[in-house]
């Protein structure tokens, strides 16, 4: 039962922030459920997938996804989910779940800074046209390494673009659906997925994934940027310091 509320809430956040769910359920399966680190970054992929299609659908009958922009990123990103998800084979699990906190602090920073609305360099995609290939490729490299979808670097990255937040969140996810594949696949091959645990998680994923959703699309774009930021950086340091007490002891 444990699993399956993480899966509800990480399908939640899903929802609502446009992260694919990991970012959630990768520390809670490390902290609350005690899984060892490699079995927490990989697992929650494979409940991605059907959470980040549940929500994707909704932002896109919203018609809150930019299409043309999700394509762009997602075909570089995938062969860069398969790279990061290989490289997890040469690192210990501890020290991954270490980076992964620092790349979530940063990422709330970033988010936090533009939280006015204000768009950073919206005429970047037109000026750069290998720049939104590049994010997806960074976005999928993420993805299968730190096991967290992708959207903690998509979000942010569509956001300096010039997109709304809940163009943003939307088309993440888009992203993530795809990204999160090849990702499950290559952790499964290294035996980092619990194969009972995803469905526990996939169960609770779901109805999370679409009612987190349905809340964001009511919420003003101002709103949603805060309560990403404030959000990533409280898991950010909660995972850290989970993670820096286990080494310790």
């Amino acid at each position: 039962m444990e699993a399956v509320t993480v899966g509800l809430v990480s399908g939640y956040m899903s929802g609502q922030l446009g992260i694919g769910g990991s970012v959630i359920a990768t520390p809670a399966i490390r902290v609350v459920l005690g899984y060892p680190a490699m079995i927490a970054v990989g697992t929650p992929l494979a409940a991605v997938i059907p959470a980040a299609v549940t929500s994707a659908t909704r932002y896109a009958r919203a018609s809150l996804v930019d299409w043309s922009l999700a394509w762009r990123a997602g075909a570089t990103g995938i062969a860069g989910a398969i790279g990061g998800a290989y490289a997890t084979r040469f690192l210990s699990g501890s020290s991954v779940l270490l980076a992964t906190s620092g790349l979530l602090l940063l990422t709330a920073l970033g988010m936090a800074r533009s939280s006015d609305g204000t768009k950073l360099a919206p005429r970047l995609e037109s000026e750069v046209g290998w720049v939104v290939p590049l994010i997806g490729l960074g976005a999928g490299f993420f993805s299968g390494f730190f096991g967290l979808g992708g959207g903690t670097v998509l979000v942010p990255a569509f956001v300096v673009l010039g997109r709304d937040a809940k163009v943003a969140f939307g088309t993440s996810l888009v992203v993530v659906s795809a990204l999160a594949i090849p990702g499950t696949i290559v952790h499964w091959l290294l035996g980092h997925i619990d194969v009972s645990l995803a469905l526990l998680l996939t169960a609770g994923a779901i109805p999370g994934a679409w009612l987190g959703a349905n809340v964001a699309i009511r919420l003003p774009d101002r709103v949603l940027r805060l309560l990403f930021a404030v959000f990533l950086a409280v898991l950010a340091l909660v995972l850290a310091g989970t993670e820096l007490a286990r080494m310790r002891w």
